[in-house]
């Protein structure tokens, strides 16, 4: 089984586009599993259309709770608490959930344990079916941390179905940006395919990116989405990834229809497929397959 994960240095730049286009292009070759790991902001499920299967609770990390019942207000909480996160009542004291860290100081340091720690949800994950494979993804709830663990649970899951179902690609819509979520997201990856745009923050965007997964031993390869709307970007972006020796296996017109197709929740290749769009995502597609840069992970 090989694993794909796309990335981009930054949002909007067209990666779940192209992560739908090539699940839509590779569901026709092989037997596939699909993964949105952007848990923050997920949206591949608005392409695909999927038909949720399971839910699950996801737990987050722990928060302390004050019991009022056992307080007796001598504030060993209130100094020991590095986050600011006990808060003066008017008899008790109390934990603001979204400053306490969970670290438990407050719990070892309260004469009266009046104090525990619990694991409060903080989203969903899913398993769903869609026409091109298995897909699992999740919700992340506003406010709540530990979107890492929520990527490496979702992507396991990918993972494991994967393996036991004998599929052959792990396909991941990756977040944004270069933080946890990306890192869990690269984790067991044979290859990064990362999504620029020719703007003036582009090189700077696809930098950051690139290091990432360099810091991880990813290989990578690199397409420009909407090559044709700034031609000197684009011709930065091609120079500096030949003075890095990065190959550049596309680079994708701007076309209105991309957006028409995800009104229609379908990835550009199926609503148009001999548009300029679809056939530039064809040749990436062939192309990634030519150059998977590492040997095939259990």
């Amino acid at each position: 089984m090989k694993q794909l994960v796309i990335l981009s240095g930054k949002g909007g730049t067209g990666k779940t586009s192209v992560a739908a286009a090539l699940s839509h292009l590779a569901s026709q070759e092989l037997p596939i599993v699909l993964v949105d790991a952007d848990v923050d902001a997920a949206n591949l499920e608005l392409v695909l259309g999927p038909v949720r299967l399971e839910e699950h609770a996801f737990m987050g990390g722990q928060v302390a709770i004050i019991d009022p019942d056992l307080c007796r207000p001598c504030a060993r909480c209130l100094d020991v608490c590095r986050f600011d996160a006990i808060l003066p009542g008017e008899q008790t004291y109390r934990v603001d959930p979204l400053a306490c860290e969970g670290c438990a100081s407050c719990v070892h340091q309260c004469p009266e344990a009046a104090i525990r720690t619990q694991e409060p949800q903080a989203g969903l994950w899913f398993r769903s079916e869609t026409r091109f494979g298995p897909l699992f993804h999740a919700e992340l709830w506003a406010g709540q941390e530990n979107s890492g663990k929520l990527v490496t649970m979702v992507k396991q899951q990918g993972r494991l179905l994967a393996q036991d179902a004998r599929r052959e690609l792990l396909i991941v819509d990756g977040p944004p940006g270069i933080g946890c979520p990306v890192i869990s997201a690269c984790a067991g990856a044979d290859l990064a395919l990362l999504v620029a745009e020719p703007t003036v923050s582009g090189i700077h965007d696809l930098e950051r990116i690139l290091a990432t997964v360099n810091h991880f031993r990813v290989p990578a390869l690199v397409v420009v989405n909407k090559a044709d709307l700034n031609c000197v970007q684009t011709a930065r972006i091609e120079a500096y990834c030949q003075e890095n020796r990065i190959q550049l296996v596309g680079r994708l017109p701007y076309d209105t229809v991309v957006t028409e197709a995800m009104v229609q929740g379908q990835p550009v290749t199926a609503y148009q497929p001999e548009g300029a769009v679809a056939k530039a995502l064809r040749e990436v597609w062939a192309r990634v397959q030519r150059d998977w840069g590492g040997s095939t992970r259990p």
